[in-house]
């Protein structure tokens, strides 16, 4: 059983996983929000995985569990309170690079292939 059939909410919206059918995803008409109200539910949207890094988690065998993906979210929050636009966060051995404003995650890094990794084009860095 791969990571995404573990914990379906880390494929994209719009996409399931094979067998189920896609959530149905709000309009923007009809809708009465309040620009606060937007951004509060902005902040408290899970982190979402990018095909590559879905990859990474999938080829490097790294640890997704609620209580990582909690502390990630928790970690991508900080950030955006901060304002900051693309972060590194670590979780444990693991650094997470996270388009903030999109609550996207681009790449996964674990402690074996961190050794002589750069970090480039991030504005911030996250212990989480």
């Amino acid at each position: 059983m791969s990571v995404v059939e573990r914990n379906p909410a880390l494929l994209p919206p719009g996409l399931a996983p094979a067998g189920r059918p896609a959530p149905a995803s709000p309009g923007r008409a009809g809708s009465d929000s309040s620009f606060a109200s937007v951004l509060g539910a902005t902040q408290s949207q899970p982190v979402k995985f990018s095909s590559h890094a879905l990859q990474r988690v999938e080829r490097r065998g790294i640890d997704m569990s609620p209580a990582t993906v909690a502390r990630l979210n928790d970690g991508v929050d900080r950030a955006a309170g901060k304002g900051a636009r693309a972060s590194v966060v670590f979780v444990d051995a693991t650094a997470f690079v996270v388009s903030v404003p999109n609550r996207t995650v681009i790449t996964a890094v674990d402690r074996d292939h961190m050794k002589q990794q750069v970090f480039t084009n991030i504005d911030s860095a996250v212990i989480a």
